[in-house]
């Protein structure tokens, strides 16, 4: 799609989108549910709204880097950046088609977004043009790419900056992914590590995975919301 830059792989059919307002996000939220998901076989890609700059540390050039480097270490099927810059995305009806065209064309089953509280505007803005997005994609008679699609669920991450406890309707166990997970955000030097001594970030990250996994008995997890209910075809997936 125009203007629109993909890191690794192409834009292909997946089971599961994540779609965050700057690179790194998706990883914060939910890497290891992602690790989980290609453990099992699903297919996933990443859509970043802004390119993540500016920051005090970083470059555009160092931005897309480090978010190769990180899909590169999720195994992502693809990941895209649309091009919009740090601070300033807002729901408009640019990133709403420029998001539908991609959910169109690769035609997630379910899309995990941003939680609709949070501090930072850019993390408000890309839950609503993401919801958004969702039902454009559906739609006939417009100037979309792809063909009408709906996704079947969209459910929210939190990646916040806001000091609020979450009250996830659902915990992934990610107890065998989490020293990945840490890895992988150890990518985004320019982020946690460049001109932060002793910044606690990667603790944080850790205790808050291993609060949230032992609620539900394990050693680490993440924590997910959905407005919509889940229904369960079997017991057996039950922790």
């Amino acid at each position: 799609m125009k203007d629109v830059y993909v890191h690794v792989g192409d834009l292909e059919p997946v089971d599961i989108l994540a779609v965050g307002a700057h690179p790194d996000d998706v990883e914060i939220a939910m890497a290891g549910t992602i690790l989980v998901a290609e453990a099992e076989g699903f297919r996933v890609g990443v859509v970043d709204l802004t390119n993540g700059e500016p920051t005090p540390f970083g470059s555009v050039e160092t931005r897309m880097a480090e978010a190769r480097a990180a899909a590169a270490a999720l195994g992502v099927v693809f990941r895209a950046t649309l091009p919009f810059p740090n601070r300033y995305l807002q729901d408009t009806r640019e990133v709403r088609e420029m998001l539908a065209g991609i959910i169109r064309l690769t035609r997630p089953r379910w899309l995990f977004v941003h939680y609709w509280e949070d501090a930072h505007p850019d993390h408000l803005a890309a839950q609503a043009a993401s919801e958004a997005a969702r039902f454009y994609t559906k739609l006939t008679r417009v100037e979309l790419a792809g063909e009408p699609y709906w996704p079947e669920r969209v459910f929210h991450f939190f990646s916040t900056h806001i000091r609020k406890h979450p009250d996830p309707d659902f915990i992934v166990d990610i107890s065998s992914y989490l020293d990945r997970k840490l890895e992988i955000l150890r990518l985004y030097e320019s982020q946690f590590v460049t001109g932060r001594p002793n910044n606690p970030f990667f603790d944080t990250i850790a205790t808050r995975a291993r609060y949230f996994g032992g609620l539900i008995g394990r050693v680490a997890g993440e924590p997910f919301v959905t407005r919509e209910k889940i229904g369960l075809a079997s017991l057996r997936g039950l922790i």
